[in-house]
Protein backbone atom coordinates (compact mmCIF):
# COMPACT_ATOMS: atom_id res chain seq x y z
CA UNK A 1 0.00 0.00 0.00
CA UNK A 2 1.29 3.46 -0.92
CA UNK A 3 1.86 5.80 1.99
CA UNK A 4 0.78 9.41 1.57
CA UNK A 5 2.74 12.04 3.53
CA UNK A 6 1.75 15.64 4.17
CA UNK A 7 3.43 17.98 1.68
CA UNK A 8 1.83 21.35 2.44
CA UNK A 9 -1.38 23.21 3.06
CA UNK A 10 -3.86 23.69 0.21
CA UNK A 11 -3.56 27.44 0.84
CA UNK A 12 0.21 27.30 0.18
CA UNK A 13 -0.36 26.60 -3.53
CA UNK A 14 -1.66 29.51 -5.60
CA UNK A 15 -3.45 28.59 -8.84
CA UNK A 16 -0.97 28.34 -11.69
CA UNK A 17 2.08 29.12 -9.53
CA UNK A 18 4.72 26.48 -8.77
CA UNK A 19 5.39 25.86 -5.08
CA UNK A 20 8.49 23.98 -3.88
CA UNK A 21 8.40 21.60 -0.94
CA UNK A 22 10.94 19.09 0.29
CA UNK A 23 9.65 15.80 1.60
CA UNK A 24 12.63 14.41 3.40
CA UNK A 25 15.41 14.87 0.87
CA UNK A 26 13.07 14.74 -2.15
CA UNK A 27 12.44 18.08 -3.90
CA UNK A 28 8.83 18.36 -5.09
CA UNK A 29 7.14 21.07 -7.14
CA UNK A 30 3.46 21.40 -6.32
CA UNK A 31 1.08 22.95 -8.86
CA UNK A 32 -2.65 23.60 -8.69
CA UNK A 33 -4.82 24.45 -11.69
CA UNK A 34 -8.47 24.06 -12.70
CA UNK A 35 -7.93 20.34 -13.35
CA UNK A 36 -6.32 19.36 -10.06
CA UNK A 37 -3.30 19.44 -7.78
CA UNK A 38 -0.06 17.93 -9.03
CA UNK A 39 3.27 16.90 -7.53
CA UNK A 40 6.34 16.44 -9.73
CA UNK A 41 10.00 15.83 -9.03
CA UNK A 42 11.44 19.35 -8.94
CA UNK A 43 14.19 18.89 -11.49
CA UNK A 44 14.20 19.27 -15.26
CA UNK A 45 15.36 16.05 -16.91
CA UNK A 46 17.31 18.02 -19.48
CA UNK A 47 19.35 20.46 -17.43
CA UNK A 48 18.83 19.44 -13.76
CA UNK A 49 17.46 22.83 -12.67
CA UNK A 50 14.44 23.47 -10.44
CA UNK A 51 11.12 23.38 -12.28
CA UNK A 52 9.61 25.30 -9.36
CA UNK A 53 11.35 28.39 -10.76
CA UNK A 54 9.51 28.04 -14.08
CA UNK A 55 6.11 29.01 -15.39
CA UNK A 56 2.83 27.08 -15.47
CA UNK A 57 0.51 27.37 -18.45
CA UNK A 58 -2.05 25.18 -20.26
CA UNK A 59 -1.52 22.08 -18.11
CA UNK A 60 2.27 22.13 -18.23
CA UNK A 61 5.27 23.54 -16.41
CA UNK A 62 8.14 25.16 -18.29
CA UNK A 63 11.79 24.94 -17.31
CA UNK A 64 13.13 28.48 -16.99
CA UNK A 65 16.58 27.62 -18.40
CA UNK A 66 15.95 26.13 -21.86
CA UNK A 67 12.16 26.17 -22.20
CA UNK A 68 11.37 22.46 -21.96
CA UNK A 69 7.70 21.95 -21.02
CA UNK A 70 6.37 18.99 -19.03
CA UNK A 71 2.76 17.81 -18.76
CA UNK A 72 1.56 18.25 -15.17
CA UNK A 73 -0.48 15.04 -15.11
CA UNK A 74 1.99 12.69 -16.83
CA UNK A 75 5.38 14.37 -16.56
CA UNK A 76 5.96 13.74 -20.26
CA UNK A 77 7.95 16.35 -22.14
CA UNK A 78 5.84 18.52 -24.44
CA UNK A 79 8.76 20.38 -26.01
CA UNK A 80 12.47 20.03 -26.61
CA UNK A 81 15.21 20.00 -25.53
CA UNK A 82 13.95 17.57 -22.83
CA UNK A 83 13.18 14.06 -24.07
CA UNK A 84 12.74 12.21 -20.75
CA UNK A 85 9.70 12.59 -18.48
CA UNK A 86 9.73 14.09 -15.00
CA UNK A 87 8.48 11.80 -12.25
CA UNK A 88 4.90 12.55 -11.15
CA UNK A 89 3.58 11.57 -7.71
CA UNK A 90 -0.03 10.87 -6.70
CA UNK A 91 -1.67 13.58 -4.59
CA UNK A 92 -4.60 13.59 -2.22
CA UNK A 93 -6.41 16.47 -0.51
CA UNK A 94 -7.58 15.84 3.04
CA UNK A 95 -9.21 18.85 4.66
CA UNK A 96 -6.78 21.76 4.37
CA UNK A 97 -3.73 19.61 3.62
CA UNK A 98 -2.14 18.16 0.48
CA UNK A 99 -0.62 14.71 0.74
CA UNK A 100 1.83 13.13 -1.71
CA UNK A 101 2.70 9.45 -2.20
CA UNK A 102 6.38 9.28 -3.04
CA UNK A 103 6.60 5.54 -3.59
CA UNK A 104 9.80 4.61 -5.42
CA UNK A 105 11.81 7.61 -6.58
CA UNK A 106 13.08 7.10 -10.12
CA UNK A 107 14.62 10.53 -10.68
Amino acid sequence: MTEFVRACSVADIADGKPFRVDIGDVPIVMVKDKHGTYALYDECTHAAVALSEGDVDHGSIECWLHGSRFDLATGKPKSLPATQPVQVFPTRIDGDDVFVALGEITA
